[in-house]
């Protein structure tokens, strides 16, 4: 059952909008996007035994408007967004320019996230009841995608910063849903002889304490010792738990509460938004002895003003060059932490 504060919608093209909490209507004339056609294909490689996911459409897809002209703000007189009201609380819909379609042979779904009805600001600066409101929407998601027919694995994700591909700046996240088990969570959640593996990375770093940056509430956080990105954070719940819902709602806020206090850091850290990625990695739809929630933070920058490219050796080779020491990157996040 959804929860009873989510509203449910369905645009003229067939996409679903669920609204949460409080919201106002849109007005009268308001227009909804209408998605493009396109391809959407997924495709095998055989070399590297991998999904390819295709879809043509999204060569169009809006790219850095003006803020008058942002798709993720409220609608208003003489502006139709993706969202049909002039207020709202949090907002979740269908991607118009998806990477995978519900139909074959693409088989998945893609959301977009959109944290506030506030154009300005990002994740690091949500007020507390909005993050609260965010956890929540972030689990019925979860449950609901997880439980549709041909669902393998549910991915939480966000972009920040156009050094990493952001085309849109108000602050919003994604989830895709695959019709497969992409290829890290796959490996994370590969038979492992000694039990979950990430429940022995965080008795490891407990117990070399220098790598630690929160360690409160349940929650734990760390600069991990083979973190191939510079100031990589993981984020994970101390006890195991498989994902989102099998935590209480207290949980979840400090899940969240803790990740916002990590990307806060980030930001004073070269005095700039700090351009990253987010992943939360969780169970897959079938459940999984393995699956360990945890949240992986990827900054892009290594100092201030340098970025780390993904180059040959990444790109080609698979192999992370890391220019910084973990132990040194968690000591100047710690004295950066709220």
């Amino acid at each position: 059952m959804p929860p009873a504060d989510r509203t449910d919608l369905v645009q003229p093209d067939g996409r679903h909008v669920y609204l949460y909490g409080d919201f106002d209507p849109a007005p009268d004339g308001y227009q909804a996007p209408a998605m493009p056609n396109g391809v959407y294909q997924r495709r095998w490689n055989p070399l590297r035994r991998e999904w390819v996911l295709v879809a043509a459409s999204r060569q169009t897809r809006t790219f850095l408007p003006e803020r008058a002209d942002c798709p993720l703000c409220p609608s208003g007189p003489g502006h139709s967004s993706e969202i049909p009201a002039v207020r709202f609380e949090a907002a979740v819909f269908e991607n118009r320019f998806p990477a995978m379609v519900p139909w074959p042979p693409a088989g998945g779904s893609c959301e977009v996230v959109v944290y506030t009805d506030e154009h300005e600001g990002s994740f690091a600066t949500l007020p507390s009841a909005r993050l609260d409101r965010l956890a929540e929407v972030w689990t019925d998601r979860y449950r609901d995608l997880t439980a549709r027919r041909g669902i393998k694995y549910v991915y939480i994700f966000e972009n920040r910063g156009e050094q990493v591909g952001v085309t849109l700046h108000h602050p919003h996240g994604q989830i895709y849903a695959y019709p497969f088990i992409p290829p890290v969570a796959a490996t994370e959640l590969g038979r492992h002889a000694g039990g979950c593996r990430q429940c022995e990375l965080i008795r490891v770093e407990l117990q070399a304490r220098h790598r630690v940056l929160i360690n409160e509430g349940g929650i734990v956080a760390y600069v991990p010792e083979s973190a191939r990105w510079p100031y990589e954070v993981h984020v994970a719940t101390r006890a195991h738990r498989p994902a989102l819902p099998d935590l209480p709602p207290a949980g979840r806020r400090g899940l969240l509460a803790a990740m916002q206090r990590i990307t806060r850091a980030y930001d004073r850290l070269f005095d700039v938004p700090m351009p990253s990625m987010m992943a939360m990695h969780q169970s897959p739809a079938e459940g999984s002895a393995q699956a360990h929630l945890h949240v992986e933070f990827y900054p892009v920058l290594r100092d201030r003003g340098k970025l780390k490219y993904l180059a040959g050796s990444e790109s080609g080779a698979g192999v992370f060059i890391n220019d910084t020491l973990a132990e040194e990157s968690a000591e100047r996040l710690r004295a950066l932490l709220e």
